[in-house]
């Protein structure tokens, strides 16, 4: 499906707004955000909006927003993620928590009889638990918010002798969620944490992808949510109704998982391609905290920019304790939260998700492209530059040549080719992820190749440096 157009939400009434950097392109305000459709670039490599300008996918994974939060708690979370910038939130509609038989926080179940042909509807407002959904999507909206819509978990139609949805089912479920949400800003994400294993389960994909095209016109975005360490494109990448390619390069905190990520940038056709799920910040780091802990917000940072500078066209963030909207006192802990929800909105890895879509924003968005191996020089000790594990180093570019960006994960001299930059002048610029700020690091002339060391020698704390072309005379990045 090319140029997939998202409708305009035509219940829309409110307005929050924050802070957007403008260069030579504009950014659109939440208001004028809220009013436009989506489509992919031209080059298919990023989303848009209808009139050409960019859209940033920033996420939050809320897995469990419709199943488990009232109105009144759903609307704390979805402020404060409006607040800090991003732009999609990753909900699912039949949870994974035995979505079918336990009840939504009104006691209300999504079907009649666990059958996925009859939701539960009834005559009038707030009495159903599609009644709960059409609010928390509407209040998300409403805040300039898109809803990454998960029809179900993968549960659904992946485990068991008689799933809940099969071909016909999930057609025909397809087409009910199709027609309720046609005029709600969602982007439809199915799939949900599996992996299809057989032709059967790639046709009931291909029908809920057919029901839902049925239901709205085909006006939304469609991907596919895949389980740890794969992608979509293994599964679905030539098919038309598959818009853009999902990853989930899983709870890592190495850099092997996430170079997959320029894999499927790199894959024919070209499609956009997004990292869905990567490490969640207080996360049991590749699900064994006795060995390797809980991350914190510096693996969340790896992982977007790593993400970002290999192709990426948004990035995803997650924590532990949100996706499952834990609290001590209601609810069973799944694998180790370390916080309650309401406290672990206010970790530090959430606000500063923000500084890397600002940064990527306030130069040329539709010409960048990965540039590892272009821009940084290959050391002697290639494990030490452009390096492993957790201390890789990534490079990003604009194809004409009037910026480059890399991300130097520890404190380490590192060596640029400075003729990726076309102009006779470079300014530097240090770039601080976890705080937004940027500070001069000098001008130089475009010759040979020139050394770096971040701010923070021998230290792993990450930065970025960006190099423009001076002519152009760029903002400071980031804003």
């Amino acid at each position: 499906m090319k140029g997939t157009l998202i409708c305009l939400c035509a219940f829309l009434c409110l307005s929050v707004t924050h802070t957007t950097a403008k260069s030579n392109h504009t950014i659109k305000s939440q208001r004028e955000f809220r009013s436009s459709r989506l489509t992919v670039s031209d080059n298919h490599r990023f989303l848009q909006y209808a009139d050409g300008t960019p859209f940033f996918y920033l996420g939050d994974t809320a897995w469990e927003l419709f199943h488990r939060l009232t109105n009144e708690e759903a609307d704390l979370y979805l402020k404060d993620r409006a607040k800090k910038g991003f732009t999609v939130i990753q909900a699912v509609a039949i949870a994974e928590f035995n979505g079918v038989e336990e009840p939504n926080a009104y006691g209300f179940l999504p079907f009649t009889n666990k059958n996925a042909e009859s939701p539960a509807i009834r005559e009038g407002a707030d009495n159903d638990y599609w009644d709960h959904v059409d609010y928390v999507v509407k209040r998300a909206n409403e805040l300039g918010l898109y809803i990454g819509f998960l029809p179900s978990w993968g549960t659904y139609w992946h485990d068991g002798k008689q799933p809940l949805l099969n071909t016909r089912s999930a057609e025909v479920y397809g087409e009910f969620l199709g027609k309720r949400y046609k005029d709600a800003q969602v982007i439809w994400i199915l799939g949900g944490d599996r992996n299809v294993e057989n032709e059967t389960q790639k046709e009931v994909i291909r029908a809920l992808a057919r029901g839902l095209e049925k239901g709205d016109g085909d006006t939304h975005l469609k991907t596919f949510h895949p389980t740890g360490w794969h992608g979509s494109a293994e599964y679905f990448h030539t098919e038309e109704w598959l818009d853009f390619n999902m990853r989930q390069n899983g709870h890592e905190t190495e850099y092997e998982s996430y170079g997959k990520t320029r894999d499927d940038y790199n894959r024919t056709p070209a499609k956009p391609v997004i990292d869905g799920e990567p490490i969640y910040e207080d996360h049991p780091v590749v699900f064994n905290p006795n060995k390797f802990g809980h991350s914190i917000s510096l693996d969340a940072r790896r992982a977007m920019y790593w993400d970002l500078f290999n192709g990426a066209f948004g990035h995803t963030y997650g924590h532990h304790s949100v996706w499952q909207m834990y609290e001590p006192t209601k609810r069973n802990p799944i694998n180790n939260p370390l916080l309650s929800w309401q406290e672990a909105i206010q970790q530090p890895g959430a606000a500063q998700m923000l500084f890397g879509r600002k940064l990527i924003e306030s130069r040329p968005f539709f010409t960048r492209v990965p540039a590892t191996e272009e821009v940084i020089v290959t050391d002697r000790v290639q494990t030490s530059v452009p390096g492993a594990g957790r201390y890789r180093f990534v490079a990003t570019k604009d194809t004409e040549g009037t910026y480059a960006m890399i991300y130097a994960p520890v404190g380490r001299r590192f060596t640029v080719r400075m003729n990726v930059i076309k102009g006779e002048k470079i300014k530097a610029w240090w770039y601080n992820p976890r705080t937004g700020k940027a500070t001069s690091a000098g001008s130089y002339s475009n010759k040979g190749e020139q050394t770096f060391l971040s701010p923070t020698p021998g230290e792993m704390i990450d930065w970025v440096l960006v190099l423009d072309d001076a002519s152009r005379k760029y903002p400071a990045p980031g804003k």
